[in-house]
């Protein structure tokens, strides 16, 4: 059985190294995985992940990257060489894609592809003109990730079960929007619980305000950990 430790990755969503030190200090040895985002890159987020990495933690670098094939791929050249675990790439078509998997190069950079956020609804997909659902739109987007030979996806629990169907079981799935049963969503329109996340297909489920915002982080983690060993 895999250690729920490998399954639960903590967002350090915070303002300042200073914060995301703390608290990958207070988790200690409870976390072995953690995401890096916009806020916390502009902030020295670089140097804790290369710090991290150095004390044998794995890193997932969400920068979310969409430009053209040619400064994706040296984009992603680029986090290769930091040394991190995973990568997110906007993933709306295959060239963007590819170009990903071209600056991956012979690394071991898992590259995921972000198929709809957590944070948007049917309303959202109706202003952009989308004719689909959010169900239909991440497995069309799955679909192309993984023919496309990324290794995975960022999406919602809720569509965890349908990609696992439509793809293949080495495919990650990385979902965001957890949330334990009664918790504040906060910006989140799609949520899951975590052992539906891990039922139904999800690798890896990001969890960020119900542990870094929670009065004893460390107890919070490890309250996700016991769901995922019970999923």
């Amino acid at each position: 059985m895999t250690n729920p430790k490998d399954k639960l990755i903590v967002a350090l969503d915070l303002p300042s190294y200073n914060a995301a030190r703390a608290l990958v200090n207070r988790l200690g040895d409870t976390v072995s995985f953690y995401k890096i985002g916009l806020e916390l890159v502009f902030s020295d987020g670089l140097s804790l992940a290369s710090e991290l990495k150095q004390e044998g933690k794995r890193v997932f670098l969400d920068l979310k990257f969409l430009d053209i094939g040619n400064t994706v791929e040296r984009a992603v050249a680029s986090a290769a060489a930091l040394g991190v675990d995973f990568i997110t790439v906007h993933g709306p078509d295959t060239k963007t894609l590819q170009a990903a998997a071209r600056g991956r190069g012979d690394s071991q950079l898992k590259i995921l592809a972000v198929t709809v956020l957590t944070s948007l609804d049917q309303s959202d997909l109706d202003e952009q003109g989308i004719p689909l659902t959010p169900g239909a739109l991440v497995l069309s987007r799955a679909r192309i990730a993984h023919n496309a030979g990324v290794d995975g996806v960022i999406a919602s629990g809720q569509e965890a079960a349908a990609i696992r169907a439509k793809t293949s079981p080495e495919f990650l799935i990385v979902t965001p929007g957890i949330r334990l049963p009664g918790g504040d969503t906060g910006d989140q329109a799609r949520i899951t619980i975590p052992e539906e996340a891990i039922r139904d297909g999800a690798n890896h489920i990001v969890v960020g305000r119900p542990i870094n915002a929670a009065k004893d982080p460390k107890a919070a983690a490890e309250a996700f950990l016991a769901r995922i060993a019970n999923a």
